[in-house]
């Protein structure tokens, strides 16, 4: 064991950690907004902003938005509670790629059958390449509402300009272009401002949880949460760690690096994460309230894509809304593609132990990047085929369902172990928090199970 690491091992477990209380946490949260006078939040802003950004895709607005014009307020409160659960989740899948410097995947195949790792990585491109095709094609559709023209002919645009980002454009100034697209989730903010809101009533529904037993709602219910913690989060978070770990000059995992320095990243993670999936939720919970609060209320009850959400909200609330809502599906989706095709490439070459980065150059990481261009062309092409776009996000809900729960329990018996984690392993109020997001997940799936049959 190295002399740093047994140097780490000295120290006081709260302070390995990185675990502070919530008073800490705030404090240390308003001390980090009070050095932002010198340089841009979005200059600061960490993995775990694009990650909780990336979250709110046009597939997720489609889901929000099905929640609010047919339960209403009934369907609030499940943001509020997912919200601590995601937290807990993605800074387990951060910290094991900080502490690590290694993806999720290159640690699961240290510790774990090779076929196991194959079979969940093999689900995860699927999943990820079926999202893409339908955000795609929701993108596609809002540009056509906007400007008109042929919705397949935007799709080929869009899948060709992500890709060109992504294979062409240096790390640092692609992760500043997706810093920049989250500011597009803030037109979900702006819509609920521009209707009659009724405030006592939004409280009340969003902390007292409604339940009804029934499929419909059971159904809803299910594709919120697992909208809301999806498996390409986990890789894109502990894989971005390992890439801003690179960019930085003399850095290193946090295994082998100095305890003050561990803990100022550890606190960083942590507060990147409690506001990357804070900005997450907040938008998922207006666009829960702003069709509650237009389309539930005219009695719209049935949304099937984001774009449809869109044009229902112009006769409603005006044509702004209308174009606030369309331009978000896109600029969300111009997010959401990377981080799609982005973490199933992570997955794939931490598997087969590929050389991966986005801040590689095509010729040094070529089959790193086929899987972006695999990932992000195969959905574009998913478009042009007969393929029900509502039933592909079934079935890509029912893919990262199956999946999320084997990689959410690995993840967390990782977290644990000293071998991988050495002084860093989580604490109990992580393990607490992580296990709790497991557990709604398999609830989340045996449910979806249940009623499908």
């Amino acid at each position: 064991m190295s002399s740093k690491r047994s140097a780490a091992r000295t120290g006081q477990p709260n302070s390995l950690s990185g675990e502070r209380s919530p008073r800490g946490t705030w404090m240390e949260a308003l001390g980090t907004l009070r050095k932002f006078h010198r340089r841009s939040a979005l200059k600061q802003a960490g993995p775990g902003v694009v990650t909780g950004a990336a979250d709110d895709d046009p597939s997720g607005i489609a889901t929000y938005s099905q929640a609010g014009a047919q339960f209403g307020f009934d369907m609030l409160w499940t943001v509020v509670l997912s919200y601590p659960m995601m937290v807990g989740i993605q800074m387990v899948s951060a910290r094991i790629g900080r502490v690590t410097g290694q993806g999720l995947a290159a640690n699961m195949r240290l510790l774990y059958p090779r076929w196991l790792l194959t079979g969940i990585v093999a689900l995860l491109v699927a999943a990820n390449t079926i999202n893409v095709a339908a955000d795609i094609a929701a993108m596609g559709e809002a540009l056509q509402l906007l400007v008109g023209g042929g919705q397949h002919g935007h799709a080929i645009v869009f899948g060709l300009v992500s890709l060109v980002l992504q294979v062409f454009i240096p790390y640092q100034r692609y992760v500043r272009i997706l810093r920049w697209l989250t500011l597009s989730l803030f037109a979900y903010v702006a819509v609920v401002f521009m209707v009659r809101v009724p405030w006592e009533r939004v409280l009340v529904h969003a902390l007292l949880p409604h339940v009804a037993l029934e499929r419909d709602f059971a159904m809803v219910l299910v594709a919120v949460f697992g909208t809301t913690i999806s498996p390409y989060l986990f890789f894109w978070q502990a894989s971005q760690e390992v890439e801003d770990m690179r960019a930085q000059p003399r850095a290193e995992p946090l295994l082998n690096a100095r305890l003050a320095q561990a803990r100022l990243h550890l606190r960083r993670i942590r507060i990147d994460t409690y506001v990357g999936m804070g900005f997450s939720n907040l938008i998922a919970f207006f666009i829960v309230l702003s069709t509650a609060v237009t389309l539930h209320a005219a009695g719209v009850h049935h949304i099937e894509t984001s774009a449809q959400a869109a044009e229902a909200l112009r006769p409603l609330a005006g044509d702004l809304a209308f174009l606030l809502f369309s331009l978000g599906i896109v600029g969300t989706g111009m997010l959401a593609v990377p981080v799609l095709a982005g973490s199933a490439a992570y997955a794939v070459a931490d598997c087969f132990e590929w050389r991966q980065g986005l801040d590689r150059r095509l010729g040094e990481a070529k089959r790193f990047y086929a899987i972006i261009a695999l990932a992000t062309l195969g959905g574009v092409a998913l478009d042009f085929t007969p393929m029900d776009p509502i039933r592909a996000l079934l079935w890509s809900a029912v893919i990262n369902g199956v999946i999320a729960v084997p990689i959410m329990t690995v993840m967390m018996l990782m977290a644990r172990e000293a071998k991988v984690m050495g002084p860093f392993v989580i604490t109990r109020r992580l393990q607490v928090l992580g296990w709790l997001a497991t557990a709604a997940m398999l609830t989340a799936v045996l449910t979806m199970l249940y009623y499908a049959r």
